[in-house]
């Protein structure tokens, strides 16, 4: 009889089989024939032998997790494990000396060296960051020159008093912003853990040979305008003198600290400057 490769047999099957060896052991059948009856090599129905008398039938007949124990066989302890992950979601490779901005495989298997001294294939890097969760993303890009904390203050303190006062002056508040466009982008990834999106540290000058000011209400009401070359403060008060044509009502424009929104206003228009935050590279002028 062609006997069977239990390894490959799902585990209903397997059961069935063990149950029908040890009723057979039961009936005084020796395991030679049993092994012979149920198709399998007597050396798997002495396995199932020494097992029972270790422990009982019923736990044998059962069976236990067939393939390696989780966590066996793995490069890295748990505990590398738990300090690798921490690295790569609490910092950033610049702070591990290592240059590069943004997590790779590349990277974290530098910095599997760096930390252990192990020398870890990138696929099984992969593999281990897929495993934790991590996925490949386009990072949020962050001004350098931006202060979160300054920032909190004053959407706390000083944003909710302009709210007051543009609706007691029947006013629109609109939030400005500048950015080149270029075809030749580089769109770059940064592995993250998933739902968690990596951030880009970038100064926050703006270049390149096609510029897009706009401008947008809370309600979702979007103004933009295009230029040749790059913003400055001529630019920006056309578009200003543009915006509050358009918005037919006194305007409320909150901008960040580039220094094209701190020219001097030429034309008759009421552009009140009394609220002017500098917040580490934002700031709100009304």
């Amino acid at each position: 009889m062609e006997k069977i490769d239990a390894r490959k047999l799902p585990p209903e099957a397997l059961e069935h089989i063990r149950r029908q060896a040890f009723v057979l052991r039961k009936q005084g059948y020796t395991w030679a024939h049993i092994a012979e009856v149920c198709g399998v090599h007597v050396g798997t129905v002495l396995k199932w032998a020494r097992r029972a008398q270790a422990d009982s039938i019923d736990t044998v007949i059962k069976g236990g997790q067939r393939g390696r124990r989780h966590g066996s066989g793995r490069t890295l302890t748990l505990v590398q494990e738990e300090q690798l992950r921490l690295k790569i979601i609490g910092s950033n490779p610049a702070q591990l000396q290592l240059e590069f901005a943004l997590w790779n495989r590349r990277v974290v298997m530098l910095a599997i060296k760096q930390l252990f001294g192990i020398e870890m294939p990138i696929r099984t890097v992969g593999e281990y960051l897929r495993r934790w969760g991590f996925t490949p993303q386009r990072p949020v890009k962050r001004a350098l020159e931006q202060d979160p904390a300054r920032l909190k203050a004053w959407l706390q303190d000083e944003y909710p008093k302009i709210v007051t006062r543009a609706k007691a002056e029947d006013a629109e508040i609109y939030w400005g912003d500048e950015t080149a466009i270029r075809q030749d982008s580089h769109w770059v990834r940064g592995y993250s853990m998933a739902g968690l999106t990596p951030e880009l540290r970038l100064p926050a000058g703006r270049h390149g040979s096609t510029s897009m000011i706009s401008a947008i209400t809370n309600q979702g009401l979007v103004r933009f305008s295009f230029f040749e070359g790059a913003i400055d403060a001529d630019r920006f008060i056309v578009f200003l003198k543009d915006l509050i044509q358009d918005a037919q009502r006194k305007v409320f424009l909150i901008v960040d600290n580039l220094r094209v929104h701190r020219g001097s206003v030429p034309f008759p228009v009421e552009i009140d400057f009394s609220t002017n935050m500098t917040i580490g590279g934002t700031t709100a002028r009304t």
